[in-house]
Order: structure tokens, then sequence, then C-alpha cells
């Protein structure tokens, strides 16, 4: 049975539109999919489905809407594509914590980059590979950037979601754990 990566976006910070996993697993299961699995709070999820990315999107999304009362925005990828992820990081060299893969519902454009690199500053580097957009945000961090959430969801197209280097990684280990390679 085919499995799917589900990256929910801006739940579980702050106060507000928390979504707790263990919920999260359970709503999985009521609206028909299978061994649903977590990574921490910020919204990693793996399932299996008979369907396709398209169809997980629109089962999960409203279902979560209607919920927890608030709408998240998901982007869905088959984890078969996790491995193309892995192999084209950019910036090998970054810091693994300062290090973000990008993801969109739709496809990055090739020309998101460079209103990017307009804004960055203090050592970022931002590149466009395997429909994925990278950005090492070097020594001063995610929060000192001016490339906010918004300049990211501006140049990508539509929302965008990010995670970390090591959450890449460790996503690629629940992968490898349900019978996918993944390569170091």
């Amino acid at each position: 049975m085919p499995c799917f990566l589900v990256l929910l976006r801006g739940i579980n910070v702050g106060a507000t539109r928390k979504l707790p996993m263990a919920d999260l697993r359970s709503l999985c299961l009521e609206v028909g999919f299978q061994r649903p699995e977590t990574y921490i709070q910020s919204g990693n999820l793996l399932i299996d489905h008979a369907g396709d990315v398209t169809e997980v999107a629109a089962r999960l999304a409203p279902a979560i809407e209607a919920r927890f009362g608030f709408p998240v925005d998901l982007v869905c990828r088959d984890i078969s594509d996790w491995p193309g992820y892995i192999g084209a990081n950019p910036f090998s060299d970054a810091a693994p914590a300062m290090l973000h893969l990008y993801l969109a519902q739709g496809a990055i454009p090739a020309a998101a980059a460079q209103p990017l690199l307009d804004r960055a500053r203090d050592g970022e580097r931002i590149a466009i590979a395997a429909n994925a957009l990278w950005i090492d945000y070097a020594a001063n961090g995610v929060h000192r950037s001016k490339l906010t959430p918004s300049v990211i969801d501006r140049a990508c197209g539509g929302p965008a979601t990010g995670r970390n280097w090591n959450s890449v990684l460790k996503l690629a280990d629940m992968i490898c754990a349900r019978g996918l390679s993944v390569p170091a």
C-alpha cells in the first residue's frame, strides 16, 4: 500500500492552533488512513493509503478543520519522493539546524530563488533543487532572517512549509523503517 508524508504548517506554535499529535493520529484512522505515525509536535505525519497525494490532502485538510476548528495548510508527498530531496541537498556543508527544506503544495517556480536572494543577508544561501526550496540560514538563524514565511510563500507561489535538516533526516529514518531505502 502506498505511504505518504504529510507536513502540516503552522500548528502548535504559541498558544493557538493546538493540534495534539495523538488526536491527529486518531483522526487519520477515522478518515480511513492506515498506520499513522507522527514525529514531534510540528506536524510531521506518515500514513498508508490506497489513494494518491491529491486524495490524501483533499481528505485530511477538511477533516482537520472540522475537528480542530481552524484550517491547516498541508503538503503531501509520496514517500518515494523523499530520497530525491535527501540527494539534492545543495548545501551539505551547512549546520543541520540552519539548513531548511521547504516544500509547497504546487511546483516551486525556478524563479523563486531570486526574490529571496535579494533579501538574503549575512551569509544566507538559497537554492531550488528537486522541486524544493533550500535555505541555509547560516550563523544568524531563522529568527533573525528577513526571509519570513510570507516572503517565502510569495516566492513559492503559495503556502510552503519548511523542516530543518535534522527533521528531514529523522523523517528519512521513519521512511526507512517502512521499507524504503533513503541515501545517507
